[in-house]
């Protein structure tokens, strides 16, 4: 329902801006083709009136002109080679005018704006995504006060308050359910097509619908500070944002503009025709070059986000293309990360309950994966809501309510707090600690599991040239073992704090362009340092999509070289497009010399470059698509298996 919806808004909305800019360039050149028409008329009913029929041409120029001057001139004084197009256009407007050539120093202007417009409804379609994305966030919301139903604005929502979500309602909030299960649709998001099952303690977010059942949720974040929001304002930067191509094809405009007015001076001087120097001042405009990478770039955005891909720095082309080296974070990463506790216990706490509720009481204020096989434990369970979280990544979560302090996490953050525990877990697996003022209250165990496609992840990552494969952990030496023995890794590194995973990054970035994959919760700093970050289930973690370069709202490893992929595809088309773009102006401006294209054709043909590079830019789609299989071998053509690798433990 959210995606069809989509689609249909991508088809007809436009944004604000640029609506208001296409339609006062209509307008102007509607009001110019009126004046035009006038003179006309005038010329054929009194054809000794010329002066006034010349008059009314030179009002239509100025209408359809002084825009398009005034942005050439703000252009030139802001040294904007953006304005290129403006500038050209100007030139040659100016010296048709001079030769009383008044029907094409209208004409051209008039025929750009019209192409111009097709043209940007083709570019906009790429946007169109981000524009629709940002209407399926709901903008008002059921507050719940005191058992009565209000119906409010979204923005209105404070932290803490309760609302509720029907059947068929979208969430403008991100919050966690208190009361309820529901089917939640999250392909806007995720991409994932199947829905999410929910209930009590789970957390939901905006721009995701209920499918059916009722939920009560507890708001977490306000309106404007959603993971939602910030998706679409992070897609929206990197938009703007430029590659070396696009740098050297600005370059390239400074020294463009004069060659072009030289040429044209040399035309007129030689051949005495005006017409050829305007006409190859028309078919100069360098629209083809304003796209060879902004098309290809919010293509990549489009087929990405598809996926439940968010690119937040689009760098990302650059880096991917020469990435041979993947490090990647272990727990809730290459693993479920859905942690299933194997064994609780008790030490100071007074049964099994009474540990969990104490623990739920700060863990379902943590994304961490054992903060969440807590929360799953507690579903049935009513504990207390109300402390102050507070999340030391790598180490453990405090909870404080009034004189109450609690405190859940690994042994070592619990020693440093001034805790004396009565065992060694070093060997028994994941170990979260329980302690409430003081008091160690008891021990939960966890396993988790590999994730059933963390294997053909690695296999392919291989296939498409990646060198190097490592993973790091926090946990112990055995349990990582165990966990990483069925793929294909090259190094393993164990019991590292977050600050020495960021050190054995930094290490490896020396000699090799480093992939960083971790869950972005307390690896942060590792994906702030790689060439490349990438956050895995990022949705709902403001903290994963601020310091990934790449954040993926699903789970999905297949994802990984996919993007690679969409990476070294989308580079090959901006090389292309910088090659059509050069090829056809400098054979353009030859057949305009010649006197091939006239300058009304001119203005027509003109656009050519941009149209192949925006049917060029649109091959990034098919990006993605497995390479055929090469038969498992490597470059020697010896078969490969991942026990073939040593994986030492660091």
């Amino acid at each position: 329902m959210a995606e069809e919806s989509l689609k249909e808004q991508s088809v007809t909305y436009i944004s604000d801006r640029d609506k208001k800019k296409l339609s006062g360039a209509i307008a102007s050149a509607v009001a110019a083709l009126v004046f035009f028409a006038a003179g006309l008329l005038l010329n054929r009913l009194a054809p000794g009136q010329t002066a006034i029929a010349e008059l009314l041409y030179l009002i239509s120029v100025l209408i359809i002109g002084i825009p398009v001057l005034a942005t050439a001139v703000k252009g030139l004084l802001h040294k904007d080679v953006s304005a290129s197009m403006e500038m050209l256009v100007s030139v040659a407007m100016l010296v048709a005018v001079l030769d009383g050539q008044f029907i094409v120093a209208i004409l051209i202007p008039v025929i750009l704006t019209v192409v111009h417009f097709f043209e940007e409804k083709s570019i906009m379609g790429g946007r169109d995504a981000i524009e629709g994305l940002k209407k399926m966030q709901a903008h008002s919301a059921l507050l719940l006060t005191d058992g009565k139903e209000q119906e409010v604005g979204a923005e209105t929502l404070q932290v803490g308050d309760v609302i509720l979500v029907k059947s068929g309602m979208a969430l403008p909030i991100d919050g966690t359910v208190l009361q309820g299960e529901a089917n939640m649709d999250q392909k806007s998001l995720t991409g994932e097509s199947l829905p999410k099952s929910v209930g009590k303690g789970d957390k939901v977010y905006a721009g995701t619908t209920s499918i059916d059942g009722l939920l009560t949720v507890r708001v977490d974040k306000a309106y404007e500070d959603t993971s939602f929001n910030r998706i679409v304002q992070l897609l929206e930067n990197a938009e703007e944002m430029k590659l070396p191509e696009a740098l050297l094809v600005d370059r390239f405009m400074k020294y463009y503009i004069p060659f072009v007015l030289a040429v044209a001076a040399l035309i007129w001087f030689f051949t005495r025709d005006i017409a050829r120097a305007v006409a190859v001042l028309v078919v100069s405009c360098p629209c083809g070059y304003m796209l060879v990478s902004s098309a290809p770039i919010i293509a990549a955005l489009g087929a990405a986000s598809k996926r439940g891909v968010l690119i937040k720095n689009p760098a990302f082309i650059e880096n991917l293309t020469q990435a041979d080296s993947f490090i990647f974070d272990k727990t809730g990463t290459i693993t479920n990360g859905t942690l299933e506790a194997v064994e609780i216990r008790l030490f100071a706490a007074g049964s099994e309950e009474e540990l969990l509720k104490t623990a739920a009481a700060v863990a379902h204020g943590s994304l961490h994966p054992a903060s969440k096989a807590i929360v799953r434990l507690c579903k049935e369970l009513d504990y207390d809501m109300d402390y102050t979280i507070t999340e030391t990544a790598g180490n453990g979560v405090t909870g404080k309510k009034g004189s109450d302090t609690i405190i859940l996490g690994s042994r070592r953050y619990l020693e440093k707090t001034g805790h004396a525990l009565p065992c060694d877990d070093a060997e028994t697996g994941s170990t979260t600690w329980v302690a409430k003022n003081g008091t160690v209250l008891g021990l939960l165990v966890f396993r988790d599991i590999l994730r059933g496609d963390a294997a053909q992840a690695f296999a392919m990552l291989r296939r498409i040239g990646v060198k190097r494969i490592s993973v790091m952990t926090g946990d112990n030496r055995v349990e990582a073992q165990k966990i990483t023995e069925s793929v294909d890794v090259d190094e393993l590194h164990c019991e590292l704090l977050p600050e020495q995973k960021l050190e054995l990054l930094k290490k490896e970035k020396e000699t090799h362009t480093v992939v960083m994959v971790g869950d972005g919760i307390n690896d942060s700093l590792a994906l702030r340092e790689a060439h490349v970050g990438i956050a895995m289930g990022a949705m709902g973690s403001n903290t994963a999509i601020e310091s990934a370069d790449i954040s993926l709202m699903n789970n999905t490893m297949g994802n990984l070289p996919f993007i690679v992929l969409l990476a070294r595809k989308t580079k090959e088309i901006i090389d292309h497009n910088i090659i059509i773009a050069f090829l056809t102006s400098f054979i353009m401006i030859f057949l305009a010399a010649i006197g091939v294209i006239s300058p009304l054709l001119g203005a027509f043909l003109h656009n050519v470059g941009a149209f192949i590079v925006l049917f060029n830019s649109a091959r990034v789609s098919k990006a993605g698509e497995e390479p055929e299989d090469d038969g498992g071998e490597d470059a020697d053509g010896a078969e490969e298996t991942p026990g073939d690798r040593d994986a030492p433990c660091a």
